[in-house]
């Protein structure tokens, strides 16, 4: 069972509240009832309140138990079984619909009620207007409130739900911005990577082919050897910050790439700086979507990166081939010499290199195309397919690199041969696994966790409203119809007083009919049956009056054939 905590003082302030007006409201009864008695039918039930109603904040089932306690006293009432008692029953079954969140326990309590009612009633041999009250007021005290409870308490939780909805958005706002923040982040991370460490991996370059000129003295080329180290150097504290920086892309891919610069200016410029590169175009140029060429630049940059940085002095073979659907760029970087020099680095920066191929296989993913890299012939490729034009959206699958089956849920890799050199291990290779977010963007667009909560609250709701209405509609289909059929008896077995003055002893049944109602009562007081009438005679009851919640004075004809031989009242009360 769920209760909402409330502050003592201001839950010791309801408690009284609610015992003054249900006290008020006895108190009224007994006053109106005549010569009761003042302990069973006031004091009794004063302190009865006082303990079922603060027993209702823990125990609500049996504030009601205690209370319907009373109403089956009141059926004891020679008189009549309405009382006062039943809107107490009422206020606490409510507060049993608002106080507790199942809805099987306390059906349970109100069946039990009302068996105890119905048993009250045979046990004491009651009349029909008091079945008829146990039939149909007390349970519409049981059940009707408490699913006005339930209705409130419903209510209270889908606003409590809303403001913690409201809440969890304006942290999620938080969230977002950032994410922003580090998503920007990402982006001057990605952009620094691939233009400042090309640029910077040139000169390094520059530097060393310098130092090879036959007209630099000794102290020029140790001035350049120094000036190479420390653009080493810098190129290395570049990748560690990259390293700092980056976060998982899942921006637009060549974000922040200079829109003037094409592949053949960076092969250019590749030239210039003393790279040995060859390359060919081959098929029709066609018509590409800008992501398209920024990611061929992307990956012709890389490549020459790398191949620069862990295979200096080695031919550098680029392929464009222009497809009927799709375009391959193929860039081969030969073996180094044996004896030539090959850079090498610490484990952690090996760990930071692999971020470069990471980022650019994200990059072609997301435009829809595939990349493979790994060894080739002792030196190292790289391949990438991209589609002519594409939409950023969920991208295709990946096709694995050589030698590895495909993963759904990983990005390739490229396999390691064995022996492979150490520029060809590690160094080229990016990681295996992308993250998730960025291989599947659709799931971005999932349904959000505050939907998912609204729902679940509603979803809960409804369950307890149809398990709320669906076992009262059961009674109901049963109790209804025979409380109907009891009324209508008791309504139709009337005579009113008049009719019955108009009676006279001595005439037939035929003469008096247009005066006698349609039906006699058929559940006069065993002290009525038991009246001494004429003899010989067969003797009818009818109702004086019809008032449904009380007893009336019973008329009594009785006849010897058809013809009336004697009539008298029965008054409402009982040994």
């Amino acid at each position: 069972m769920l209760h909402t905590r409330i502050p003592l003082a201001r839950s010791v302030r309801g408690d009284v509240a609610l015992w003054g007006v249900l006290a008020a409201a006895t108190g009224y009864g007994f006053r109106e009832a005549g010569a009761a008695s003042l302990v069973l039918d006031l004091l009794l039930p004063l302190a009865v309140l006082a303990v079922a109603v603060p027993l209702s904040r823990r125990r609500p089932g049996a504030g009601v138990v205690l209370v319907n306690g009373l109403c089956a006293l009141g059926l004891a009432d020679s008189a009549t079984p309405a009382n006062a008692h039943v809107l107490s029953l009422a206020a606490l079954s409510c507060l049993l619909g608002a106080r507790v969140a199942a809805a099987g326990r306390p059906l349970l309590v109100l069946a039990a009620c009302f068996a105890v009612d119905l048993v009250t009633c045979a046990v004491l041999r009651t009349q029909a207007v008091w079945w008829f009250y146990a039939l149909t007021v007390l349970p519409a005290a049981l059940l009707l409130p408490w699913l006005a409870g339930r209705h409130w308490r419903g209510r209270r939780e889908l606003v409590r739900e809303g403001w913690r909805l409201a809440r969890s958005l304006e942290e999620r706002q938080h969230l977002v911005a950032e994410r922003a923040r580090l998503t920007e982040r990402a982006d001057i991370a990605a952009d620094m990577h691939d233009s400042l460490g090309h640029a910077l991996s040139l000169v390094a370059l520059r530097a060393g082919a310098l130092e090879l000129s036959p007209d630099l003295t000794d102290r020029d080329r140790t001035d350049l050897a120094e000036l190479r180290g420390t653009i080493a150097d810098a190129v290395e504290q570049l990748r560690e910050t990259v390293a700092v920086l980056h976060d998982p892309p899942a921006t637009e891919a060549g974000a922040g790439l200079p829109v003037d610069d094409t592949v053949e200016d960076l092969l250019g410029r590749a030239v210039a700086s003393g790279v040995p590169v060859r390359w060919e175009l081959r098929g029709v140029v066609p018509e590409l979507s800008p992501l398209v060429e920024r990611g061929m630049y992307r990956v012709a940059q890389e490549a020459l990166t790398n191949a620069v940085k862990h295979a200096p002095g080695c031919t550098v073979r680029v392929r464009i081939t222009h497809e009927a659907d799709r375009t391959r760029v193929s860039v081969v970087n030969a073996a180094p010499p044996a004896g030539g020099p090959t850079r090498t680095s610490d484990g952690s920066a090996d760990f930071v290199g692999r971020r470069g191929l990471t980022g650019l296989r994200e990059r072609v993913t997301v435009l829809g195309g595939s990349l493979q890299t790994g060894p080739y012939e002792g030196g190292f490729r790289v391949i990438a397919v991209l589609p002519h034009q594409t939409t950023v959206g969920r991208p295709a699958t990946p096709v694995p690199g050589p030698g590895k089956a495909p993963n759904p849920r990983e990005a390739p890799g490229p396999v390691e041969a064995p022996g492979a050199p150490a520029w060809a291990r590690g160094r080229h290779t990016g990681s295996a696994s992308a993250s998730e977010s960025a291989l599947h963007p659709d799931t971005d667009n999932a349904t959000p966790e505050s939907a998912k909560r609204l729902a679940h609250v509603r979803s809960a709701a409804r369950r307890r409203s149809v398990a709320a209405f669906v076992a009262p509609a059961a009674a109901a289909a049963f109790f209804v119809p025979a409380a109907v059929y009891l009324a209508w008896q008791l309504t139709t077995s009337v005579l009113p007083p008049s009719r019955f003055d108009e009676l006279a002893t001595g005439r037939p049944r035929a003469e008096l009919a247009s005066l006698l109602p349609a039906r006699a009562f058929p559940y006069p007081s065993d002290h009525a049956r038991t009246l001494p009438g004429p003899l010989g005679a067969t003797c009818e009851f009818y109702r004086s009056g019809r008032d449904l919640l009380g007893e009336v004075d019973l008329y009594r004809l009785c006849w010897s054939g058809d013809t009336l031989v004697a009539k008298d009242t029965v008054p409402a009360s009982r040994p």
